[in-house]
């Protein structure tokens, strides 16, 4: 067991020299001081995770450090913004040397990968827990909401949903999900697709709950409906992975964007990853259809319930 104080734990694992010009204050004092860039609008967001109900109880410590900071970096790819800071408060039952090192580790990786300061936070003992707070910066004129689709928008995602939940429904059943383990332990938070929806996407949204789930709460905001087609679905071309319909349309944790984009505009000059694929498109009239829905009762769609 380690002697290590909160301060020493701190000063050891998570404080580090930082670059970045637009902080005034960091880690070491009662709270941190930024310069938010001339021009641009603060973007804020916070999410917690909690062992054994937004992560298995066997997840390495890497993976958790990632996690918790992808989690949130995808909030602020979907709003189009840049993530520049963030503050981190750590629940854990004992100052385990090992674990903290590699929880360290893999939370760094991520964040010096998007350039993202860690600035300030807490440390406490109890039942792991992990509470990130992420702050990024925008244009105001350019940032994207989920409200602003309208009827004829086509409907796009990025990347394969469902596979995260395909990889978590294995691991429960003791069965080896192979290299798509990353899907759920290391999600990779779109923010470069994010900044490059800017000034093109109506509304988008970060898929964390499930497909059709947070499309609803793109649909209420703007106050419209849609049609999906389920064969538009993108799936990879694996024989040892194959999500099912409902993981995909509801399974969660998959943090890939979904956006509308004007009818008729076209993204064929998007090169990089991950894969955009249409699956359907935004109707005048309320409520969500899906076009070849069949065997799965409205229930089954709901998505993850936090409570």
């Amino acid at each position: 067991m380690s002697n290590l104080g909160e301060f020493d734990l701190i000063h050891r694992y998570f404080e580090r020299s930082s670059k970045d010009h637009h902080i005034v204050l960091g880690i070491g004092d009662d709270a941190a001081a930024v310069h938010v860039p001339s021009g641009e609008v603060l973007l804020t967001c916070t999410d917690t995770l909690v062992a054994g109900r937004h992560f298995p109880d066997i997840t390495a410590a890497y993976d958790i450090g990632w996690k918790s900071l992808a989690v949130n970096l995808s909030d602020i790819a979907a709003m189009g913004g840049v993530a520049r800071w963030a503050t981190l408060a750590l629940t854990m039952p004992a100052a385990d040397p090992i674990w903290l090192e590699g929880f360290a580790a893999g939370f760094f990786a991520l964040a010096d990968l998007h350039g993202v300061s860690l600035i300030g936070g807490d440390t406490t003992r109890g039942p792991l827990s992990i509470t990130i707070h992420v702050l990024g910066t925008t244009q105001a004129e350019g940032m994207i909401k989920r409200q602003g689709a309208r009827p004829g928008d086509a409907i796009y995602v990025s990347g394969y949903p469902g596979e995260a939940a395909w990889v978590l429904e294995c691991l429960l059943r003791g069965a080896a999900p192979g290299e798509l383990r990353c899907r759920l332990d290391r999600p990779e938070p779109r923010l470069h697709l994010g900044r490059y929806l800017q000034n093109k996407a109506t509304a988008a949204i970060d898929i964390s709950d499930g497909l059709v789930q947070d499309l609803q709460h793109i649909l209420r905001a703007s106050g419209v409906g849609a049609t999906l087609d389920i064969a538009r679905l993108p799936r990879r071309g694996m024989d040892s992975a194959k999500p099912s319909l409902q993981q995909s349309l509801a399974g969660g944790d998959d943090y890939e964007l979904l956006f509308t984009l004007p009818a008729g505009q076209l993204i064929n000059d998007w090169t990089d990853e991950p894969i955009l694929t249409c699956i359907g498109h935004i109707d005048a009239e309320p409520g969500l259809r899906g076009l070849g829905l069949t065997g799965l009762e409205p229930m089954d769609l709901r998505g993850y319930q936090h409570f």
